[in-house]
């Protein structure tokens, strides 16, 4: 991580510009469960950003780990694997995060996945989780806090038109093969670097749109353990909680990032 902070570190200064605030709302110490919203396609340079943040604040001894999908892991391109597990990351499944707790570690996870970092770009200020309820989950049966994060103007890096997976998959289902034989669970089609129109699941290079971070309040819920992790109809109205406060949260910095544009240059 250390290694990565000088180039981070410009991005994080002269490229995004980033603006961040809320860092008082993190428990000083203990595990916890931070909640994001994925934006900006695969270059997904919120998250980025957010870990120079952490390193910034914190250092890399302050234990910090993020669950990457498994396909990732799976997929067979050199080097990405092993430059995410320098980072932290870590395979997204229950037991690794428990072990993470286990460490007084804080896990970081965006449980939209795919949906939500190709969400179309005229829903760029919703939080999409894609119906996703595992983390959820996984924080009742720890018993750590919910830590949300949420940011305005990555998903302006780039421009999701829409989403033709269906057609896609019925393409595959006629003999195309998917690209490194990965389900992509999506199949968008955006405007942005460096193709200028991009089909599929492409990496992209983001676009030098200022981005703004913010660390919500915490969410404990009232109940926790094995039993409120198995209560179906708990584990909605957890879920409901976070994503209705999440978006709270987001409708609140997107207007007042809108009213500090309106305002006059000082």
């Amino acid at each position: 991580m250390q290694a990565w902070m000088p180039i981070w570190g410009w991005l994080y200064h002269h490229y995004f510009r980033v603006r961040t605030d809320g860092w008082h709302h993190l428990p000083q110490q203990g595990p916890m469960l931070i909640v994001g919203s994925h934006n900006g396609g695969l270059a997904a340079p919120d998250m980025f950003m957010f870990l120079y943040d952490w390193v910034q604040r914190f250092g890399p001894e302050r234990l910090a780990y993020g669950l990457m999908h498994p396909s990732v892991w799976r997929a067979p391109v050199p080097l990405i694997a092993p430059a995410a597990a320098q980072i932290g990351a870590v395979i997204a499944h229950p037991q690794m995060a428990i072990a993470a707790f286990r460490r007084n570690a804080a896990v970081l996870v965006y449980p939209g996945g795919p949906e939500d970092v190709f969400r179309p770009h005229n829903q760029r200020h919703k939080i999409e989780f894609a119906g996703r309820r595992g983390f959820i989950k996984l924080a009742l049966r720890e018993g750590v806090p919910i830590v949300p994060v949420i940011s305005e103007g990555a998903h302006d890096t780039f421009f999701v038109l829409g989403d033709f997976y269906e057609q896609a998959r019925q393409l595959h289902e006629w003999g195309m093969p998917w690209l490194l034989g990965i389900d992509p669970v999506v199949f968008p089609l955006y405007l942005g670097l460096p193709w200028g129109l991009g089909i599929g699941p492409l990496p992209n290079i983001p676009l030098p749109v200022q981005i703004h971070t913010r660390v919500c309040t915490p969410i404990v819920f009232e109940r926790s353990g094995r039993a409120a992790a198995s209560d179906r109809a708990y584990v909605e109205v957890c879920y409901q909680q976070v994503c209705a406060q999440m978006q709270a949260d987001l409708d609140r910095l997107v207007a007042e990032v809108a009213a500090a544009k309106r305002s006059p240059q000082r």
